[in-house]
């Protein structure tokens, strides 16, 4: 996993936070209510962990594909023949 992917990490859940709360804030002025960006907040928080659980389980998937791709090659090829169209 490169750093990149660390860094995308630790930055959605504040990121998604973020957004939930200025949401919040704009429903909140144009609605003349007091409570709304609390909502923001909680879902932002929710999305965040829910986008951070796939991309960690995205990035498990491509390692364990990443890895079995170096253990098959330096296996033989079990098809037999000398090419493509020996038979």
């Amino acid at each position: 996993m490169t750093v990149a992917r660390y860094s995308e990490i630790g930055f959605m859940i504040p990121a998604s936070v973020i957004v939930g709360y200025v949401l919040g804030l704009v429903a909140d002025h144009f609605l003349h209510t007091h409570w709304i960006y609390l909502a923001g907040i909680i879902f932002g928080a929710v999305a965040g962990f829910y986008s951070m659980i796939r991309r960690a389980l995205q990035s498990s998937k491509d390692a364990e594909i990443e890895e079995s791709a170096e253990s098959d090659e330096g296996k033989p090829d079990n098809r037999g023949g000398n090419g493509p169209n020996a038979g």
